[in-house]
Order: C-alpha cells, then sequence, then structure tokens
C-alpha cells in the first residue's frame, strides 16, 4: 500500500498541470469533491457490509479531518499555484510536512516518540527533497498571498494527519471518507461560487477531472486514511518525501523533461531518508 499510495498521489502535480489552465481552483475542487461523494455513495450502496460511525463525536472528528485534509490543504495548494507560486516551490513547502509532524510530536510528547535515527533520516530526506526541486524553485514569482496560501497547505495537511491519529476511532475507510468529503464540499462550495472564472470544458479538464475523482480520491484518499490509521504519524508523513521525486520521474517520462544528476542524487538520498523513517527500531 505504501508504495501504491506514493505512485498515485504523485500523479497529482501531473492532474494540476493539465486541469489548472482550464478551471478555476476552487471550482475543480468542489466538483471533484461532489463526484467523488457520490462515487462512494455508489460504491457504499453497492456493499452490503459499510460500518458507520455509532459515536456522532466521530462524525464531528471526520468532518474536521476532511475540511483540513482536503478542502483546506488542496484548497492552499490549488490557489497557491494559481496565485503564481510554482509547482516546485510548492512541492517543497509541503515536503515540510515530515518535519513538521515530528517537531509537533517532541513537543507534546506524545507516545510517537521520534527517535534519533528517524531524525537523521527525516533531515535526510528533505536534503533529497531540496536537489529533487532546486532548479524549479526560481520559476514560480513569490509573494505574501501564495506564501500564505502554501502555509496554510502545510499547516493543515500536518494538522488533519495528526487530529486523525488523536481523535479518530478505527472506522471503515469508505463510510469515513464520505464523511470527508462532504465537509469538505460544504466548506469549499460557498467560496467556489464566489470565483469569477469560468470552467472551460477541455479534453485536459475532463481528463484531469476524471483522474482526480477515481485516482487521487478514490484511491489516495482512501489509502492515506488506513495508513495514518494503522501507522505512527512520523512514519507516515515520511512516505510524502517521496511524492516530489516520483513527480519529477513522471514529468521526464511524459513531458521529456530534464533529469539531471542532482535530481537522480536527491532521489537516492530522499529514499535512504525515508527507509531510517519507516523502518523498525
Amino acid at each position: 500500500m505504501p508504495a501504491a499510495f506514493v505512485l498515485i498521489w504523485s500523479t497529482g502535480f501531473v492532474v494540476a498541470r493539465f486541469g489548472m489552465p482550464h478551471a478555476p481552483p476552487l471550482s475543480f475542487l468542489a466538483l471533484r469533491f461532489a463526484l467523488s461523494a457520490l462515487t462512494f455513495v455508489i460504491w457504499i450502496k453497492l456493499s452490503h457490509d459499510v460500518g458507520w460511525p455509532r459515536d456522532r463525536r466521530q462524525w464531528g472528528h471526520l468532518a474536521m479531518v476532511g475540511a483540513l485534509t482536503h478542502a483546506i490543504y488542496l484548497g492552499g495548494v490549488w490557489a497557491a499555484v494559481k496565485a503564481g507560486m510554482g509547482a516546485g516551490t510548492i512541492a517543497l513547502m509541503a515536503g515540510l510536512q515530515p518535519v513538521l509532524t515530528a517537531v509537533w510530536l517532541s513537543a507534546t510528547g506524545t507516545q510517537h516518540r521520534v527517535s534519533g535515527r528517524q531524525w537523521v533520516g527525516l533531515l535526510l530526506g528533505f536534503s533529497g527533497l531540496v536537489l529533487v526541486l532546486w532548479r524549479k524553485l526560481g520559476l514560480g514569482e513569490l509573494n505574501a498571498v501564495n506564501l500564505s496560501l502554501g502555509a496554510c497547505a502545510l499547516l493543515a495537511i500536518t494538522t488533519g494527519t495528526l487530529y486523525q491519529k488523536r481523535f479518530v476511532a478505527p472506522c471503515d475507510v469508505r463510510s469515513a471518507v464520505l464523511i470527508q468529503l462532504l465537509a469538505a464540499l460544504v466548506l469549499t462550495l460557498p467560496f467556489a461560487l464566489l470565483e469569477q472564472e469560468p470552467m472551460v470544458w477541455h479534453a485536459e479538464l475532463l481528463g484531469a477531472l476524471t483522474w482526480s475523482v477515481l485516482m487521487l480520491t478514490l484511491a489516495g484518499s482512501s489509502m492515506l486514511y488506513l495508513l495514518v490509521q494503522r501507522g505512527a504519524a512520523t512514519r507516515v508523513t515520511s512516505l510524502l518525501y517521496l511524492v516530489p521525486p516520483c513527480a519529477a520521474l513522471q514529468g521526464w517520462l511524459l513531458f521529456g523533461e530534464s533529469m539531471s544528476a542532482l535530481v537522480w542524487l536527491g532521489m537516492a538520498l530522499t529514499a535512504i531518508g525515508v527507509g531510517l523513517v519507516v523502518g523498525r527500531d
């Protein structure tokens, strides 16, 4: 599951590249959340063994996770790119999540303490990530708006992951993700209605939307929920270090983007760093 998750999650950069020119960010996300929720409803209807949270507080906890990890995180990333931030820069900001998670856990003294070896792995993985994205850092103009949006996205995905690990009880992934998507839709839709830019129904937009619903949400979000539910937060978030290198490989294969020796070295360092974090003590 971790390998499949990283591969699927990394395609989000390709989806953004295809879909972004043809739609405003929040309108795209609201439509994605609505269609994804409908897909989960169909999946649940076709199943006969779906479990639902019995405690009303768990419904609220799942809704909070959905607002943080779907609405605010994805909304912040897409809005930052729309506001001029380069894809490499926002990926690097998102790459701070494992380190931020480790700092948070160490500061709060939770049961999932970060070992010395894991700290080395986190720093090594981030160093590799910088090497992978270094040549892309200057491609997008930075300003107070897109930097604020990127920071909000980073805080949202970090908080959402830790919140789920702390408050959400084990639950059927189908009902859990559906509740998250509905909460994300409720939060995103009012802001989407305020956007003035129209959606241009282009083949690239339709392809990006289809992939977002079936792969990034139906498969990717379900895997992320299960990984957080079953593993320590530091080990799970460290997998996100592998996303930008995988995205760089996809850009190389699909768009002919260059892969320098520095990029290959960065990918190797990232893989070693993640191995140190996820390995057993």
